[in-house]
Parts: C-alpha cells; structure tokens; sequence
C-alpha cells in the first residue's frame, strides 16, 4: 500500500472515531431537546420517539409558569457573572506572579493549588457553611460568590499559570527596555496575548458556577435567593415527578450556556490550543 492511500486510510479512521465519539456526547443533548418538545403523554412511551411529533411546547409553558423563575435565573446570572469577574481579576495577577517570579512560599502554592482541586466539593460543604454563618453571610448572594470562588479560583490560576508561560519573557524585557513599566508590558504585551486563555477559564468557571446545586441548596434558605439548579428540583414533589416541565426546564437552564459557548468557541479553542503548548 502506497504511503498516500495508507495516510488517506487512517485519516478516513480518524474522521470515523471522532464523528463516533461526537455522537455519543450530543445524543443526550438532543434527547433532552427531543423529550421537551414531546406531548406529555409520550414521553414515557416504551417506544423511542426519535422525533417529536406532533410539537408540543406544553412543558416549556408548565415550566415558564413556575412562580418566581426570572428572580432564580437573574440570581444565576449574577452570582456567575460576579464569580467569573472575581476570579479572573485575581486569577490574573496571581498567575503571572507565580510563572514571572521567585519568592518564598511559590512551590508550596502551587502544590495547594492542585490539591485543593483534588478535595471533593461534597466535603467542603460543612466548613463553608459552618465560616459563612460565622461572619452572617448565610442566605446571601455575595456569600454564594465566596463560596464559588472556593474551588473557581485555584482552578483559574492554574489554569491561566500555563498561559503565561507560554508567553516568550522576552517580549515584555523588550516592552520594559523601550520605556514600559512590567505593569505597562502586562496591559499592553501579556493581557492581550492572554485573551484566549482568559476566555478559556472564564467559560470553565462559568459554568462551574452556573451548574451548582449542592452549595446554593446548602447555603440559600430563603426561595428569593435559589438559583436555577435549585429550582428544577421543584418539580419533583409529594405527588409525583412532572418530567415534561422538568427536562424543559432543564433544556431552558442550559441555553444560555450553549449560546455562550458557541459565541467564543472560537477564542476556546484557540485558548486551549496555547495554553498546551509552552513556549
């Protein structure tokens, strides 16, 4: 076999691999698509329903009809937001410090910063309940923000750690030498080759934050303040679970997600391409 025809054929093995494993990610995605736009009553039938049909939007309006389901989505928006803000901000100056610089205590932070990653979140629910009733911030946004910013901040400096170094130090020595203070070379040299890496682990963090249901379950006690994962829970009562509204409500609660993503795929894949290469 010719060398064309034997890389044509591994190329054509490849493509099918990948088509594969595409397909298995994005089936659930569009079961849950599928199942939500179903009449109630086949979405229990035995039989799969590839397609739903005749279209029904009767799940999407039992579960629109949920009291208090722009207050749920605006505190998911916020405290998303607000702990992507947070951790990019500090996440920034504390990576470039721990690839740039020397100092006391740097292995040791890094080596806090992978194992904090490694604790389950199920076993730091105690603790931060128990600090956050301490200072009165039970039942508080900001205090949902803190929590997040538990285990969204070492991931992001990890994360963006990498990105940095894959930044040559020599474009900012040349910055600093025509005139650039290294706070000028980090705006105008590092901060904008770091955009795709800041994009990359603004998306993680996003929705690490958007997705979570064990701390704002814990920490929430007042309805005003739950957020989206919370609220799909509502629809599993005494009576019975209502799976229409319930996997409606959970294609509406990953939207805005999937519209994000695909907003800045672009710069994602472009940021987890830099950052795993070290320049």
């Amino acid at each position: 076999m010719s060398r064309s025809g034997y890389m044509s054929r591994r190329r054509a093995v490849a493509n099918t691999i990948a088509v594969v494993v595409a397909v298995v990610m994005i089936f659930p995605v569009y079961w849950m698509f599928n199942t939500a736009f179903k009449e109630p009553g086949s979405i229990m039938s035995q039989t799969p329903q590839f397609f739903p049909w005749p279209i029904s939007v009767d799940n999407f309006a039992r579960a629109l009809e949920s009291s208090n389901f722009w207050v749920f989505f605006r505190n998911s928006l916020v405290v998303s937001l607000a702990t992507v803000v947070l951790s990019m901000a500090v996440a920034l100056g504390a990576s470039f410090a721990s690839a740039r610089f020397s100092f006391i205590g740097r292995k040791v932070l890094l080596v806090v910063l992978v194992l904090v990653q490694m604790i389950p979140g199920s076993a730091m629910v105690i603790p931060l309940y128990l600090m956050l009733r301490q200072v009165g911030a039970l039942d508080y946004l900001p205090g949902l923000v803190l929590t997040y910013l538990t285990f969204v901040l070492p991931f992001a400096i990890w994360t963006l750690r990498g990105f940095v170094e894959g930044i040559p130090v020599e474009l900012e020595e040349a910055a600093m030498v025509d005139g650039l203070s290294r706070f000028g070379a980090f705006i105008r040299v590092v901060l904008p080759l770091l955009a795709p890496g800041v994009v990359a682990t603004s998306i993680f963090a996003f929705i690490n934050a958007w997705d979570d249901y064990l701390f704002a379950y814990v920490i929430m006690r007042s309805q005003e303040n739950y957020t989206l994962p919370v609220w799909l829970v509502s629809f599993q009562t005494s009576e019975g679970v209502d799976y229409g509204a319930m996997i409606a409500a959970s294609a509406i609660f990953s939207i805005p997600v999937l519209i994000f993503f695909l907003l800045v795929q672009r710069r994602l894949v472009a940021g987890m391409t830099s950052g795993a290469v070290k320049g």
